[in-house]
């Protein structure tokens, strides 16, 4: 393992753990629920990423050493037509798409710090980033929902499980119901 390996992973780790210290209000005292199927789904292929990923990053910088850098790491992805394709969509993603996604949504549902969702990405892996992002967005469409029942309480009408979404543009015309 180099050096440059062990401080990647770090700050990995730090801006995970960062991601989930800010949200702790989604995590500690039940105010999201359990974890649901689809937000496990998330968190599977999400960590099946960053090992696949780091996997071959390792293999990378023991490749090529001193020479592994994010420059080269970068025109290594631009070898061929078909690379070439994927690259520019991996980045157009990863460096445009994401933050503004991240930022601007996460804001939206009130998910606190959204762009460390970004920041997070360029130690670990698009696709884990993308994937702890979803999770979290599910966790607090679920505690925003947990919130509303017990600020309506009993005089609001609504009983738990029965816990409806407003009607958005994305939305209109379909009901969810939370039974968790």
């Amino acid at each position: 393992m180099t050096g440059s390996l062990v401080f990647y992973g770090i700050l990995g780790i730090v801006t995970t753990v960062f991601a989930f210290v800010v949200n702790r209000r989604l995590f500690v005292g039940g105010g999201a629920g359990r974890v649901t199927v689809l937000e496990g789904l998330y968190y599977f292929f999400g960590l099946a990423s960053l090992g696949l990923g780091w996997y071959f990053n390792v293999r990378y910088v023991h490749l090529y050493g001193h020479r592994a850098t994010y420059v080269g790491y970068t025109k290594a992805l631009f070898s061929n037509w078909a690379a070439d394709s994927a690259a520019q969509d991996y980045i157009m993603v990863n460096l445009v798409l994401l933050p503004l996604w991240t930022i601007i949504d996460g804001r939206r549902r009130g998910i606190r710090a959204p762009w460390i969702f970004f920041v997070m990405s360029l130690f670990t892996s698009l696709a884990f980033s993308m994937a702890f992002y979803l999770a979290f967005v599910e966790r607090q469409i679920r505690f925003g929902r947990r919130k509303e029942v017990h600020e309506a309480g009993p005089a609001g009408g609504a009983e738990l499980g029965d816990v409806r979404t407003p009607a958005t543009p994305a939305t209109e015309g379909f009901t969810a119901i939370d039974t968790a």
